[in-house]
């Protein structure tokens, strides 16, 4: 054999072995499955206890202090850093990997409502608190709790797999979702106003919640629209105060308000094409006078705006001022006028969705993922997913052989969650996290 030839051979036995090399590394680092579900199975005792104890000492918007304290002790417990303060009581934490790859976001939010609790479980919420001047019971009545919960549980299992980790996960606890109180910002949107996604932006975020309209053990989850955007009017409409047995002499907001109800009905069903996407148009409260026999100098009405696109959105505020305003000066009135911007429309990035679909539909069973429809209700996590692609769904909370139409809806003093589901809300978030980075790598 002559020098070449050998030469020849060494360098292909090189390569070869590299090669080899190569296949054996990526084998060693791949996420192992195999342990997952007794990881997963491992956790739900805690996982149950933690809710318990979160739902016993439940706490309103912006006033989480004890929760946060609860979540920041656990997840520096688990060897994380651990950021707090953010947006008054949020609490975020990043897991870097063992190996390169995308930031996943993952979100909880924290608060309770200021509803007394109708329930007869043991960990029933006894907690009072003072809201708008009013002392009031405390609740977690859209299942806040088990979200936290969730999410603690999920930080748990990653962490025991952080060297399998193709890249990095933010655990973002989040604060007032259900709204700041009077006067106060807060929320997902005073989160990334105080820095949430810097330096880095995750490039996929993700987030469940429990709902009492779906069975346990299975899930809600559509592609793009999802929830409503959620914005509040306030109009005040000032006449000219007289007699009611003459009125002529005045100006009568009342009769102003009148038309001016009347004529918001024709914003959804005259001016916006519904084939587009739905929208409503409501009055909620009108309150104006004191007596038969006077007419009152003013009239304040309030009400709330729901749709599914952006641009309908804008399209609405603009009809809505224009009606307001012509209507009162037709009539010699003039009008204070004022829109509140609530939560955007929850979006659930389409590629993303029909990417992660297999996941959701290997946790839960192709059976048992489906379209909940359009939900009038409004979600912050809407501001996550404006700016990084975001899948956001239901996780049924309603027992076996309960009608979902029949149980008590979120928000209600009997709200109840069925506990076996939540270990699939935690299987589930690990499970997204996992394939997503394993196929951005």
């Amino acid at each position: 054999m002559n020098l070449t030839s050998l030469m020849r051979r060494l360098a292909w036995l090189t390569l070869f072995t590299a090669i080899l090399s190569i296949g054996t590394t990526q084998a060693a680092t791949a996420p192992d499955r195999s342990a997952l579900p007794a990881d997963i199975s491992a956790i739900e005792s805690k996982l149950i206890e933690w809710r318990r104890h979160l739902h016993a000492n439940p706490e309103l918007s912006n006033r989480e202090f004890k929760t946060a304290k609860y979540i920041a002790d656990h997840l520096r417990g688990l060897g994380l850093e651990v950021q707090t303060g953010i947006a008054h009581t949020g609490v975020v934490a990043v897991l870097k990997g063992g190996q390169p790859g995308p930031l996943v976001g993952l979100r909880a939010d924290m608060d309770a409502l200021p509803v007394t609790e109708q329930t007869d479980v043991p960990f029933a919420s006894k907690v009072t608190d003072t809201y708008r001047g009013e002392e009031v019971g405390v609740m977690h009545a859209c299942g806040h709790d088990t979200h936290v919960a969730i999410l603690m549980a999920v930080a748990e299992v990653l962490v025991q797999r952080q060297v399998e980790l193709k890249g990095s996960v933010m655990f973002i606890f989040q604060p007032a979702e259900e709204g700041a109180p009077e006067g106060e910002e807060g929320g997902a949107e005073l989160m990334l106003k105080q820095g949430l996604f810097k330096p880095q932006t995750p490039e996929a975020v993700f987030g469940l919640h429990t709902t009492s309209s779906i069975p346990a053990g299975m899930i809600g989850v559509r592609s793009g629209p999802l929830m409503a955007a959620s914005d509040s009017f306030d109009v005040t409409v000032h006449g000219r105060q007289t007699h009611g047995s003459r009125p002529w002499d005045g100006v009568d907001p009342i009769t102003v308000s009148a038309q001016i109800v009347n004529a918001l009905h024709t914003i959804v069903a005259r001016q916006t094409d519904v084939t587009k996407a739905p929208a409503v148009v409501s009055v909620g409260a009108i309150k104006g006078g004191i007596r038969s026999n006077i007419i009152p100098d003013s009239v304040n009405m309030v009400g709330t705006i729901r749709n599914f696109d952006m641009q309908i959105r804008n399209d609405i505020h603009k009809s809505l001022e224009r009606i307001v305003r012509n209507t009162a000066e037709a009539q010699g009135a003039t009008v204070d006028f004022k829109i509140d911007l609530g939560y955007p429309v929850t979006v659930n990035d389409p590629s993303l969705t029909t990417q992660m679909m297999p996941t959701l539909e290997r946790v839960f069973g192709k059976g048992r993922v489906v379209d909940p429809g359009l939900i009038t209700g409004a979600e912050d996590f809407s501001y996550y997913a404006l700016e990084t692609p975001g899948v956001f769904f239901f996780l049924g909370g309603t027992p076996a052989g309960t009608d979902p139409k029949a149980a008590p809806s979120n928000h209600s003093p009997l709200f109840y969650v069925d506990e076996s589901a939540l270990i699939k809300g935690v299987q589930a978030l690990v499970e997204l996290t996992i394939d997503y980075q394993s196929q951005a790598n």
